[in-house]
């Protein structure tokens, strides 16, 4: 059975500006990393590999340079890794993203059978958590969402049972394989890639498919096939905070005054 796990290559969010003329994101000298729900998926996909003897394939959609992502991959043990890459794919909204993702994974399936496909929750670039479920609903894959714990898996029988992470409580389900997972970060903590596989890992191909591979329309896909987009990103302007009262001296004046703040602004019901 093979495994793939969705990967993504976003900036740091710490370190992301905004141009204020463009209202753009500034991308000259911000550092690229794996988005961090990825990681986990990745970490998932590869328990399951250790667990079961799985293999593994990295997937990810991006420019040239996403290669280094998926090298990352490598050295932590997948076993094969394929970069989605075409000036075609450029400019993609979650919409075109599940298409060119989807598409890849059925291609594999058509060497190997795919039983599950991990993705993180979200991206932190985007977080519209759509782009997993997008993938289930195209390859009619069995969807199971905010996944915090695998709790068993019959490879035999092709069945999975998870828990998901809800609003104040956990639920568990079991669902037919193939399934398609969305992780949360407490579904595991990922490993560090020893220095052998590191350096091994700098001599792996990383296979690159365009959509010469695909055969995709081009007007379902990248920005010809994205009915939404981004029209402006800006950062909020902030006002001043003030001190009300001193409460220090005189807390019970301090809490009277803020009561009426809150009042004049109808900020409080009462």
């Amino acid at each position: 059975m093979l495994v793939v796990v969705c990967i993504k290559q976003v900036p740091d969010t710490t370190q992301v500006q905004i141009d204020p003329v463009t209202n753009t994101l500034v991308r000259e000298g911000i550092p690229f990393i794996v988005n961090p729900y990825d990681a986990h998926a990745l970490e998932e996909a590869l328990r399951l590999k250790d667990q079961f003897g799985f293999r593994v394939a990295a997937l990810s959609m991006g420019p040239p340079n996403a290669e280094a992502t998926l090298k990352k991959a490598l050295a932590l043990g997948v076993d094969e890794a394929i970069l989605l890459s075409d000036r075609v794919f450029g400019g993609a909204d979650t919409l075109a993203t599940s298409r060119v993702l989807s598409e890849a994974i059925a291609k594999l399936n058509q060497r190997e059978q795919v039983g599950i496909v991990i993705c993180g929750k979200q991206t932190i670039d985007g977080d519209t958590a759509q782009v997993g479920p997008g993938i289930a609903t195209r390859l009619g894959y069995t969807q199971l969402t905010l996944v915090d714990h695998i709790e068993k898996l019959d490879p035999f029988q092709e069945r999975i049972t998870v828990r998901r992470k809800l609003e104040g409580r956990h639920e568990i389900v079991e669902a037919p394989l193939p399934v398609l997972l969305t992780v949360v970060r407490e579904v595991n903590r990922p490993r560090y890639p020893t220095v052998p596989m590191r350096l091994e890992s700098e001599e792996a191909v990383v296979q690159i498919w365009s959509n010469q591979e695909l055969q995709l329309d081009q007007n379902g896909i990248g920005l010809k096939g994205s009915p939404t987009w981004v029209s402006r990103i800006f950062s909020p302007q902030r006002e001043k905070g003030e001190i009300v009262g001193d409460g220090a001296v005189d807390p019970a004046g301090a809490a009277h005054l803020l009561v009426d703040r809150l009042l004049s602004r109808d900020l409080l019901v009462v």
